[in-house]
């Protein structure tokens, strides 16, 4: 039997975090879902913590060789999917209870609807809390897929939230080509928006997953060039989707872009004095 939903976790090197996350999945109380990861090659024991979940008839384990990145372990574990519905959780990050089946019935009752976001409580590599509830300013009810992006643009921000707090329709992104990583600093927004042009969106208004901030992360890395892809994706949907994004909105979402930019480094630094 095909499952519902398909949960994916593209890990690389999360060995602390990996079988939390694991286990936030496989508690939820959804009733047909499979859990689908691809690991990185990991050189830090990941793919040996994941043996314990083998036996789970949900669970299948894959090995993304070394190489590509992270769009080909993204695209990799994506692909495996089969189910009608689609989530991706990163290798470091939670599940709060009930989301899975709370996000599948909003995507039931809205046939119309590709994507759907809840907020998210950010924490540090502790697991201590940071932020209690971020996400969906400006998304706080169902609207069309171009008025959810240029609300997104606008903010300077990510509202809908990282890969935890999204459930898409497996066929959308199949057909988009999978992740759009020619901005990788915003591939999971970047991704979203590409999608929402084929839909509408409907927010879940709760605290539905943890985003783990941590110095070993990607987006870290990626950080230097944070602003450049900001402005870069928001001149890409204007020439590519005038109808959701105009130039006016472009300006705004650039100049909001540059403060968030200046948040987002300070609560880095905070973040690293806290773990000293």
């Amino acid at each position: 039997m095909t499952p519902r939903l398909s949960v994916v976790m593209p890990t690389f090197n999360n060995a602390p975090f990996v079988e939390d996350a694991v286990e936030s999945i496989l508690a939820q109380d959804h009733p047909d879902f499979e859990l689908v990861i691809a690991d990185h090659s990991s050189t830090d024991g990941t793919w040996e913590k994941l043996q314990r979940f083998s036996s789970d008839e949900r669970v299948r384990l894959l090995v993304t060789e070394a190489g590509g990145g992270a769009e080909r372990n993204f695209n990799r574990v994506s692909a495996a999917a089969v189910g009608e519905y689609i989530k991706m959780v990163c290798g470091d990050d939670l599940l709060k209870p009930e989301v899975l089946s709370r996000q599948s019935a909003i995507l039931d009752a809205h046939p119309g609807a590709v994507l759907t976001a809840c907020q998210r409580e950010i924490v540090d590599a502790r697991g201590r809390t940071i932020i209690g509830a971020r996400g969906l300013a400006g998304l706080t009810r169902p609207m069309r897929g171009v008025e959810a992006v240029r609300a997104v643009v606008r903010s300077g921000s990510n509202q809908f939230g990282e890969p935890g707090s999204v459930m898409m329709r497996r066929q959308e992104l199949e057909e988009d080509g999978f992740w759009f990583f020619t901005y990788p600093y915003l591939v999971d927004q970047a991704t979203y928006c590409r999608i929402l042009m084929r839909g509408d969106f409907v927010p879940d208004l709760t605290v539905g997953a943890v985003f783990r901030m941590n110095g070993g992360q990607w987006s870290v890395a990626l950080r230097g060039s944070q602003a450049e892809q900001v402005t870069g994706f928001h001149r890409w949907l204007a020439e590519h989707h005038p109808e959701a994004v105009s130039a006016s909105d472009e300006r705004v979402g650039n100049r909001r872009a540059a403060l968030m930019a200046i948040k987002r480094q300070a609560a880095y630094v905070v973040l690293r004095n806290r773990m000293r």
